[in-house]
């Protein structure tokens, strides 16, 4: 399995991430994708980056969260990590209208710039969308060419926006631990899609899966996604875990 979208180098992990990272390998998460925050993350990442290389790669972005006034000078550091060429993905990007609105303009032009980023470099973005579809959507729609590919991390929208999601050709949607629970709905939204076109994550230390939730999420627990997945999609587990880790290495060029 690939845990696409996991925040394993922040300090939630601080105490035990050799434990979790060995947990991981234990549960058959092969991989790990490291999707950068701000310009304060950017170290930890690499330090995964560097400890753990056959198992971990890292994204470089700018979350929507963290746009702010000063936006412009967080993406100059940003791109010149990037430009690195040690990274697999622009992300995690997007927008976010959830915790705050202050600065909607700013996040759709940190959006725009980090799409375009991605299509000049040729890797794919990792899109958050909070509250925010119809945005994203709007965003996608004026600078969507066939250089772009990508995912919409942790999905959790509706059969329409599910529709539209993958109306754009070469993006998927990644699958976390919402899926597990109880009242989500998202088993009913996933009916009749294309197990081609998703990807596992777990946004660790968040969203974490049932039975845990509530509590610290890891990559380890990639494999109760699949097996949910597993049931929703009435397929054997081997089938799920090999079928969206193609799809990530398709996706990523791993």
């Amino acid at each position: 399995m690939i845990d696409t979208h996991s925040h394993m180098y922040l300090d939630a992990f601080d105490e035990d991430r050799d434990a979790c990272m060995a947990r991981a390998l234990e549960e058959g998460v092969e991989l790990t994708l490291l999707p950068n925050i701000d310009v304060s993350t950017i170290a930890a990442v690499k330090s995964m980056m560097e400890k753990w290389p056959n198992q971990v790669k890292g994204m470089m972005g700018l979350h929507p969260c963290n746009v702010d006034a000063d936006y412009g000078a967080q993406l100059d550091t940003i791109r010149k990590e990037l430009d690195s060429g040690e990274y697999c993905a622009v992300g995690e990007i997007g927008i976010d209208l959830y915790w705050d609105k202050t600065f909607v303009a700013e996040q759709k032009e940190a959006f725009a710039i980090q799409i375009n980023w991605a299509k000049e470099r040729q890797l794919p973005i990792v899109i958050h969308a909070r509250d925010s579809f119809d945005e994203i959507f709007e965003v996608l729609d004026a600078h969507y060419d066939e250089r772009l590919s990508g995912v919409f991390h942790c999905f959790t929208g509706n059969k329409a926006q599910l529709e539209k999601a993958l109306s754009y050709p070469n993006f998927y949607i990644g699958i976390g631990g919402v899926v597990t629970f109880k009242n989500s709905g998202l088993d009913k939204v996933l009916e009749g899609v294309d197990l081609n076109r998703v990807i596992l994550e777990t946004d660790a230390p968040y969203l974490t899966p049932a039975p845990y939730r509530g509590k610290r999420n890891e990559t380890a627990y990639t494999a109760l996604v699949a097996k949910k997945l597993a049931e929703v999609f009435d397929q054997p587990l081997s089938k799920i875990d090999h079928i969206t880790s193609e799809n990530a290495r398709k996706l990523f060029q791993l």
